[in-house]
């Protein structure tokens, strides 16, 4: 009768159990979430983290607090998430650094891309272009190979530092143009860019939020955009695929995970959340503003499939560089 007891009482534990952690899951989120950028303030993705957070918090009732932990090239920030609770209040703004570039370039990562988080929704991708200095004799992509094939190794081309996604745009440009180019590695794009404008490099493939303002200015040229679809900001500028190389697609974006393992319930209502914030026209122009395409519509199996196809994508690139990273 004792035993029997002791079982009724365990599984009336249980079952008590069961019925709180469901509860805390329906009734998600009852204290303030933070939002990792795992990149410093001010940058692109952590603007787009913010945005996004004051639509949640508005939303959803509770804080979503923006906490930047830089380092490693996103790393440290994504391992932090990784390696969270999966209860909902710790989430990550991920880029396709974090997943789909550094578990190529890093030697020692501490996280798996794709069973190391759970994929919530993306939220938007940010074109990138090539640009080029005015006083480079090339008016269109079809002149600038025509010079680069002539002159192989004399002119360079600038990124935001060895293994970003903007040296791995440059690897893929020379891989799929099949020219040659110099790469000179900066400490971010707006150090890159300022060079660009003052000469110093020849070229350059930056995403929209640096390239667009010295494109307005004719600071710069830009010769063809990246992505397969003409860039909103630059509609009368080719793409590369466009212009005769369908195998070049370059873009950078965000998107938002959980730790693993982290509850239907939660990850349901944050995506519902998130697509609620891309369909409202005043977050969409600001994102727009940012420089980036905001992607409403993206279901949670979307975005994990989405990650596996861009670390496919750029596997042989990364492969190509050469570069391993500590």
């Amino acid at each position: 009768m004792k035993r029997r007891s002791l079982a009724v009482l365990a599984a009336m534990f249980i079952g008590l159990a069961a019925v709180s952690i469901a509860e805390a899951q329906t009734n998600y989120p009852t204290k303030p979430v933070r939002v990792v950028v795992p990149f410093a303030v001010g940058g692109p993705t952590d603007l787009v983290a913010r945005v996004i957070a004051q639509k949640l918090s508005e939303y959803l009732g509770q804080q979503f607090i923006v906490e930047n932990r830089a380092g490693a090239g996103g790393n440290v920030g994504a391992d932090l998430v990784s390696k969270a609770a999966p209860d909902g209040y710790t989430l990550l703004m991920a880029t396709v650094s974090t997943h789909a570039t550094n578990p190529l370039l890093y030697k020692n990562i501490p996280f798996d891309p794709i069973t190391g988080f759970t994929p919530i929704g993306q939220v938007g991708v940010t074109p990138i272009a090539l640009a080029v200095h005015p006083s480079l004799p090339a008016k269109d992509l079809k002149e600038l190979v025509a010079l680069l094939k002539a002159n192989p190794g004399k002119y360079t081309y600038g990124s935001s530092g060895l293994g970003s996604i903007l040296h791995l745009c440059g690897e893929s440009f020379k891989l799929t143009l099949g020219v040659d180019l110099t790469h000179v590695p900066y400490r971010g794009s707006a150090p890159m860019m300022n060079d660009l404008v003052a000469g110093q490099i020849s070229l350059a493939l930056d995403g929209m939020p640096t390239l667009f303002p010295q494109a307005q200015s004719n600071a710069i040229r830009v010769l063809a955009t990246g992505t397969q679809v003409r860039a909103r900001q630059l509609p009368d500028v080719p793409t590369v695929a466009e212009l005769g190389y369908p195998g070049f697609d370059c873009y950078t974006w965000n998107a938002i995970f959980g730790p693993p393992k982290l509850p239907e319930p939660i990850v349901k209502k944050l995506n519902e959340t998130i697509q609620r914030a891309l369909d409202d026209p005043a977050t969409f122009k600001k994102l727009q503003e940012l420089g980036s395409d905001p992607t409403p519509k993206q279901t949670p199996e979307m975005l994990a499939a989405f990650v596996k196809a861009e670390l496919a994508k750029w596997t042989p690139v990364a492969k190509a560089t050469g570069v391993q990273l500590d």
